[in-house]
């Protein structure tokens, strides 16, 4: 029996992922544990293997294909003793035309126009549905009509996009596609007779406790907002998967987390000193030292061993319970090529300065190359966000979930300060912690804060 090959959830949040490289062809035998090919996600681009042996019979997804749905089928496997040249692709996972993804859908043969699949008979509430093993294979089967199967609906990624964008409700359309599969022109028909609007969600229709649904943030739509400036005045740039998840997350993180903000000056000229010494005393190896210390490498130690002075604020908030985190583990937004991604080091409150620039350094590096792995960018109860080399004094991060706090770092700066009733020159740095409210109470944030300036101010006490 034929064996598809999924397109992978290489992370709990990913939805979508786009088809960076094959490493096989078609008539190519995999084994199981072989690298068949590399999937660009919004984070990373990661290397997927098989996990199943056979021959490789069909690529139903090309290289370079974008925002291929999670669970499609990209590609599929002869078993042992079928004749690879028979295996034809499936009318569902996603295009079945090989190459980069196409604005234009597919048209449905006469034959099919015809006679169109019947609907897939309703499964028993009481009999599960079988999972395909690791989220990668399952047995080939076919669509339903109108692109609805067992309560799935199959639409193309083009067509899941452009319901994206304009708020229609796929499950209210009806596929004119290959056995019922929803296409662009079934979203453009939608569009035009006004028809398959989303309902808006509605406070009192969720469950207590339960986040309400993110809103649309405007009413219009693309080519509405595009009308609104002259033709040629513009140059339309797509977004990728990366602005594309940022978006989401950040009108997610600001409409469901109620942030509050404090903000504090931090006297860094012991720090600066401290940092000196360190550096300097760094051993050489091959005319170069083995560590740089930096500012924010001191930041993150600093509110890593907060954290662990102030538990109450070492915490994720979930619906059910607080989780309150042994170890500090700190995120670190790392600004790469289209957005940015926040990298974590883990038990930062153990690790030596000379160790958390050395970490920090290579997840930097990999960050900007997109090969973090998901456990190195994932989890995390707070997080460093620092602007002060763009010369920023101050600024407000939004908090990244599931951190409860998010500590925005300015640049250091000389200022006039009062001492002993006297003005004297001091390197201040402005912070601001934003604070999710539901998991760190006003007065709670304000310890949190006050204990890292105290490691700020006092910078020896990080190293014993």
């Amino acid at each position: 029996m034929p064996i598809n090959i999924l397109m992978p959830a290489l992370s709990p949040t990913m939805e979508e992922g786009n088809l960076a490289k094959w490493h096989v062809k078609e008539g190519d035998t995999v084994e199981a544990g072989d690298v068949i090919a590399e999937i660009e996600t919004d984070k990373a681009t990661m290397e997927v293997e098989a996990v199943d042996e056979g021959v490789v019979a069909k690529i139903v997804i090309g290289e370079g294909t974008e925002n291929v749905p999670v669970n499609d089928v990209i590609a599929i496997l002869a078993a042992e003793g079928e004749d690879a040249s028979k295996i034809d692709a499936p009318a569902e996972g996603g295009p079945a035309a090989k190459g980069a993804a196409k604005d234009e859908e597919p048209e449905a043969s006469a034959k099919e126009k015809e006679a169109p699949l019947a609907p897939a008979p309703a499964e028993k509430a009481d009999k599960a549905e079988p999972q395909p093993r690791e989220g990668m294979h399952e047995p080939s089967k076919a669509n339903g009509a109108n692109g609805k199967d067992d309560g799935r609906i199959f639409a193309s990624p083009l067509a899941r996009r452009l319901a994206k964008e304009q708020g229609l409700d796929l499950s209210a359309l009806s596929g004119s596609g290959p056995h019922g599969r929803i296409v662009k022109h079934d979203i453009e028909k939608a569009v035009e007779e006004g028809t398959g609007k989303a309902a808006p969600a509605s406070a009192p229709g969720a469950a207590a406790g339960e986040a309400p649904k993110t809103p649309a943030p405007t009413g219009m739509g693309d080519e509405q907002i595009r009308k609104m400036f002259a033709e040629g005045s513009y140059e339309v740039v797509p977004h990728d998967s990366m602005r594309r998840t940022i978006a989401r997350r950040l009108v997610e993180a600001k409409t469901t987390i109620p942030h509050f903000y404090l903000t504090a000056d931090c006297e860094i000229d012991a720090l600066l000193k401290l940092r000196a010494e360190v550096n300097a005393a760094a051993p050489v190896r091959d005319d170069k030292p083995l560590y740089k210390v930096s500012v924010n490498d001191m930041v993150i130690k600093a509110l890593a061993m907060a954290l662990q002075e102030v538990p109450g604020a070492n915490v994720t908030w979930t619906q059910e319970a607080m989780l309150q985190h042994k170890s500090s583990d700190v995120g670190v937004a790392v600004s790469i090529p289209g957005g940015l991604i926040t990298p974590v080091v883990r038990d930062a409150e153990k690790k030596t300065l000379s160790a958390i620039s050395n970490e920090m350094r290579d997840l930097a590096g990999r960050a900007r190359e997109r090969k973090l792995k998901p456990e190195e960018y994932q989890g995390g109860a707070s997080a460093v966000s620092n602007l002060g080399m763009y010369g920023i004094k101050d600024f407000a991060a939004v908090i990244n979930p599931p951190h409860a706090t998010i500590l925005a770092v300015g640049a250091g700066e000389k200022r006039a300060v009062v001492k002993d009733d006297a003005v004297k020159i001091a390197s201040i740095m402005s912070v601001t912690l934003s604070t999710d409210h539901r998991a760190v109470d006003g007065a709670l944030g304000a310890e949190f804060l006050a204990a890292f300036r105290r490691y700020i101010e006092n910078p020896m006490s990080m190293l014993v």
